[in-house]
C-alpha cells in the first residue's frame, strides 16, 4: 500500500530543525513567515519574552486594499514591506529570518525582499 506524504508534517519537521539554531532576542528579533494557500503572514517575534512585536498579512485592511489586483508573489512582497515599515517604526533595525520550513523561493523570498526594501537588515 502506498502512503501519501503529509507535506505539512514534513514542513513542521524542517521548521523544528531550523528553530533549534534560530532564536530572536530583544536586540535582534525573528521575522517568521507562514504561507497558506491563499494568504501569507509575517510576524516579528521576541523569543526571550515570547511576544509578537508586530505583524502583517494579506488579510489586513491597508494591505488588502493595495493588493487587490496583484499576484500572490507581489502580495507577499507588499506584506514584507508592511512588516518592515512597522518594525522600523518600533526602532527595529535588523532581524533573523525564519522561513518557517518552506523553501527560500517564491512568496517566502518575496516577503524577505520586501522587508529588505523597507529597511530591515538580515
Amino acid at each position: 500500500m502506498i502512503n501519501k506524504i503529509d507535506k505539512n508534517k514534513e514542513r513542521q519537521r524542517r521548521h523544528a530543525r531550523v528553530r533549534k539554531k534560530i532564536s530572536g532576542t530583544s536586540a535582534v528579533p525573528r521575522l517568521s513567515v507562514f504561507r497558506s494557500l491563499n494568504h501569507i503572514y509575517a510576524q516579528i517575534i521576541d523569543d526571550t519574552k515570547g511576544t509578537t512585536l508586530c505583524s502583517a498579512s494579506t488579510l489586513e485592511k491597508d494591505v488588502k486594499a493595495k493588493i487587490a489586483d496583484m499576484t500572490k508573489t507581489q502580495a507577499a512582497k507588499a506584506v514584507g514591506e508592511a512588516v518592515g515599515q512597522k518594525a522600523k517604526a518600533l526602532g527595529i533595525e535588523s532581524v533573523v529570518f525564519d522561513r518557517g520550513g518552506y523553501l527560500y523561493c517564491g512568496r517566502v523570498q518575496a516577503v524577505a525582499d520586501g522587508a529588505r526594501e523597507a529597511g530591515l537588515k538580515f
